[in-house]
């Protein structure tokens, strides 16, 4: 199978059934007109994702589709068609582009920008940590499409190394549980995956609401495992009924420490992101800021080229 934009499974807080039914389709089948599948990437249990052909586009594309026995699920509608409107009002190069939405008929689906490249997750499983070169406009790049959603008042709430794709520019995939800062903020269920889940989106009160910081949270454990190849926090038991803390090490443990012959500048990020507290990390744009002078042309001095003085 193919890598790239697909987005391969469900975060825990959505329907996590094993799938129970597939549409099959083979190279060259009509998914819709002028739709053509050409290969299966991947899928969650209310999708599957397909690499197809837009003949209307001339291009590769990914189908985002909902399985047979999700099509006519009010909850499975209503999830696709705030994932396209969300994406639909959004501009950024780092973020995956929605390029058609078909949520009614009998085959709802999105269509989206194939990005072409491994996900992060993938470098991780196949050759280990990233070097500090890769991870440093890694960084960088995916907290700016962050800081580009919060000022939509928009929160991501999912982002992990399945959902980042290693390429130039990096991207920023699968928005399926984003929510507006004021929807998330309403949270009472966790939602997410657990090894990513800030503190407040594994317990979510109205205390403590989930908001921006847990993006940054979930970068934060993006970069670790990014620079170190392992998890900065034990896996929790896999059982929606077990205590929290069994659950969700992150609400009891602190985190595993950066390893020296990481850069302090990235080192800092990552610590900092990993805050127990959601007011006591960064903002994107602040994470950004922290990483930045670790780019080879880091952007303020191109700024400062174009405008000197």
């Amino acid at each position: 199978m193919m890598d790239g934009a697909a987005q391969l499974e469900a975060p825990r807080g959505e329907p996590s059934d094993a799938p129970t039914s597939t549409w099959g389709f083979v190279e060259g089948e009509e998914i819709a007109p002028g739709l053509l599948a050409l290969d299966l990437l991947g899928g969650g249990s209310r999708f599957e994702a397909y690499l197809a052909f837009d003949e209307r586009l001339r291009y590769v594309v990914v189908a985002k589709v909902l399985r047979p026995d999700h099509v006519e699920e009010g909850s499975a509608l209503r999830g696709l068609r705030r994932e396209a409107d969300i994406l639909a009002s959004l501009n950024h190069p780092v973020i995956i582009r929605l390029l058609d939405a078909r949520t009614d008929g009998d085959r709802p689906h999105l269509v989206l920008e194939f990005a072409d490249g491994p996900r992060v997750s993938t470098i991780i499983r196949r050759f280990g940590r990233l070097d500090p070169e890769q991870a440093a406009p890694l960084a960088v790049e995916l907290a700016s499409a962050l800081h580009y959603l919060h000022g939509l008042d928009l929160v991501h709430l999912d982002v992990k190394p399945k959902n980042a794709i290693l390429g130039s520019p990096p991207r920023l995939i699968d928005l399926s549980i984003a929510r507006s800062i004021e929807d998330a903020a309403h949270l009472h269920v966790p939602i997410g995956t657990d090894a990513f889940m800030a503190p407040e989106q594994c317990r979510p009160t109205t205390q403590v609401p989930v908001g921006p910081p847990a993006d940054v949270w979930g970068l934060g454990v993006t970069l670790h495992e990014s620079v170190t190849g392992s998890l900065p926090f034990a896996r929790g038991v896999d059982d929606d009924d077990a205590p929290l803390e069994d659950r969700f090490p992150q609400l009891a443990s602190n985190p595993e420490p950066v390893p020296i012959g990481v850069p302090e500048p990235l080192a800092e990020a990552i610590r900092t992101s990993l805050a127990p507290v959601p007011a006591d990390r960064p903002t994107a744009g602040e994470l950004a800021d922290l990483v930045e002078p670790l780019l080879s042309t880091p952007r303020r001095f191109v700024l400062k080229a174009l405008r000197p003085g």
